[in-house]
């Protein structure tokens, strides 16, 4: 499927490209990522900032498809992002950096319009402490973790039982405020077996992206988060049987269970999985 068929809200694999490189732009618009992120923030020099930004409504002019990681509410470049942002063609939406307060995804889509899709990147402990705020502000869509900056800003460790809580915050934080699963950060490492192990991790914890810097890993991430043929297999044969007793409760378990065998079928069939 190519990187637009998904619906958004289900999207498992998030590539950012570094916007002050145009040149690798088509390139990733035709690996297997559900969503292109094309990054004007973090991998941009500041001096290089107005051009990479020129280059990436370039090619979104063009006819192409992405979201794009604009600079944080606070900083000095936010006001041109949004302003040369606004009203263009074939942007998907966009991931709102270091996002601390509710008011800063407010004053981003007042900027760009209520119409534009806003992932808010949560990257500090300020931020998960304000995530339900954050969750439920105008023009959030989804809420991202910024895994990287959260371990530089509270000295964490990388390992699972440290980075559980802020993971399981964001997860919270996005089902009080209705929206779909947040996105997991990257994992940098060159053992697939490692990248699915955390990603496994994250799903199990109810996250249902990730961000990803390695295109190599794409396919890896995306099985790790899709349905497994067992989960659909399960779940098709649950919904069976549920409908020939006539839907019939038979006791406690029945409830729950159906909701998640009717989340996986549709999920596997959103995902053309089934």
């Amino acid at each position: 499927m190519s990187p637009s068929s998904i619906p958004s809200n289900i999207s498992r694999t998030w590539l950012l490209v570094n916007g002050a490189r145009p040149e690798t732009f088509d390139a990733a618009a035709a690996t297997r990522t559900d969503e292109i992120i094309l990054d004007i923030e973090d991998a941009v020099d500041p001096a290089k900032k107005s051009e990479a930004r020129s280059s990436v409504i370039s090619w979104l002019e063009s006819g192409n498809e992405a979201w794009v990681r604009i600079n944080d509410r606070p900083s000095p470049y936010w006001a041109d992002d949004v302003r040369e942002l606004a009203g263009r063609k074939n942007l998907k939406g966009v991931m709102l950096a270091k996002v601390e307060d509710a008011s800063h995804v407010v004053d981003t889509s007042l900027a760009l319009g209520a119409d534009v899709r806003i992932v808010a990147l949560i990257e500090s402990a300020l931020g998960i402490e304000e995530a339900r705020a954050i969750a439920c502000a105008q023009g959030t869509f989804r809420l991202a973790f910024g895994s990287g900056d959260y371990r530089k800003d509270t000295g964490t460790a990388a390992d699972d039982l440290a980075m559980a809580y802020p993971r399981s915050r964001l997860v919270v934080a996005s089902r009080i405020g209705n929206l779909p699963g947040p996105i997991d950060g990257p994992t940098i490492s060159p053992s697939n077996s490692i990248i699915r192990d955390k990603t496994e991790v994250a799903v199990a914890l109810g996250m249902t992206g990730k961000l990803v810097i390695d295109v190599d890993k794409i396919p890896v991430i995306n099985e790790a988060i899709s349905p497994t043929r067992s989960d659909i297999e399960w779940a098709q044969g649950f919904l069976a049987d549920f409908e020939s007793r006539g839907r019939v409760v038979r006791d406690g378990s029945d409830l729950p269970r159906l909701g998640r065998a009717e989340k996986i079928v549709k999920l596997a069939t959103a995902l053309g999985l089934v």
